[in-house]
């Protein structure tokens, strides 16, 4: 799944425009990377994501096949630093 549908699938971003916006401005990193927002993720990557106040880092859990329920969302990932 790509990067942008995963953060708004999983509710983290909650559009995949801004989702795109924030990737293209450098500020979402996967492993350590900068990542565009067509990187494709997999179970046990890491993503950081820079907001304007704060920085969150995931571990993807598991990648959905498409959209999950609102209840179900923070399933897809554990928070390590947030």
């Amino acid at each position: 799944m790509r990067l942008d549908k995963f953060l708004k699938v999983s509710r983290l971003i909650k559009r995949r425009t801004v989702a795109n916006e924030v990737s293209d401005m450098g500020r979402v990193f996967v492993n350590g990377n900068p990542a565009k927002a067509g990187k494709q993720l997999k179970e046990d990557d890491i993503i950081e994501i820079e907001y304007a106040n704060r920085t969150v880092k995931v571990k993807v859990l598991r990648i959905p096949q498409n959209n999950v329920s609102i209840q179900e969302a923070p399933t897809l990932y554990e928070i390590i630093q947030g």
